[in-house]
């Protein structure tokens, strides 16, 4: 029995017609290894750094029509919320799980915020071949960094600093069949490595 893990047809979870059919479902198959992982991986970044941080499972209390297409689990310092702050994510897509630490367009003083990003342009770019960059934490689509040049780097850190929207996130993903997912030690394997790896912009 796992208990970390995601199995391909959690992933289905998101075809699942209907808010309330959708709902049911990501209470069943992903929002139990989401609670789990909130509580391993915010022990995880207070040993790393010795600060505090909370889980933060989204609950898409705001949704009356549309059903979600995605669903996570935040991590931030702030207990009541992670949004205005730089924090990491655990999440899930129809075809993507995500693992990420950025900016949300949420953010306050987001132009101070991503200047860790720009002043570790080197250890960034120097990630491995698998990280990439989303600047929409909505949408699947991300840019693996390796495929990206520095001006493409820096155009994407100024938007966030001039456009009220602009977000960035560094990111590593898996798709449903990947083997990292085929047990819990492989997967919090990739997460722990994924973590140490993104706590390089954690400036604490």
């Amino acid at each position: 029995m796992t208990k970390y893990t995601f199995k391909p047809k959690d992933f289905k979870t998101f075809s699942i017609p209907g808010l309330d059919a959708r709902m049911s479902a990501l209470d069943d198959n992903i929002r139990p290894q989401l609670h789990e992982l909130g509580d391993y991986f915010s022990q995880f970044l207070e040993t790393a750094t010795g600060e505090t941080f909370y889980p933060h499972v989204a609950k898409h209390a705001r949704r009356v029509v549309n059903p979600p297409k995605d669903t996570w689990v935040a991590f931030a310092t702030n207990k009541r919320g992670y949004k205005m702050q730089p924090h990491f994510q655990i999440g899930l897509f129809e075809s993507q799980l995500f693992v990420m630490y950025g900016i949300m367009h949420e953010a306050k003083n987001k132009g101070q915020q991503v200047a860790v990003f720009e002043n570790n342009m080197d250890a960034l770019k120097q990630l491995p071949a698998d990280y990439s960059i989303s600047l929409d934490h909505m949408t699947q689509e991300k840019t693996y960094i390796k495929d990206m040049d520095d001006a493409s780097i820096q155009e994407a850190i100024e938007r966030v600093k001039n456009v009220k929207k602009g977000e960035f996130f560094v990111a590593r993903t898996l798709e449903p069949n990947a083997n990292e997912l085929k047990s819990d030690k492989a997967f919090l394997t990739f997460l722990e490595d994924t973590f140490t790896q993104l706590l390089q912009f954690y400036k604490f």
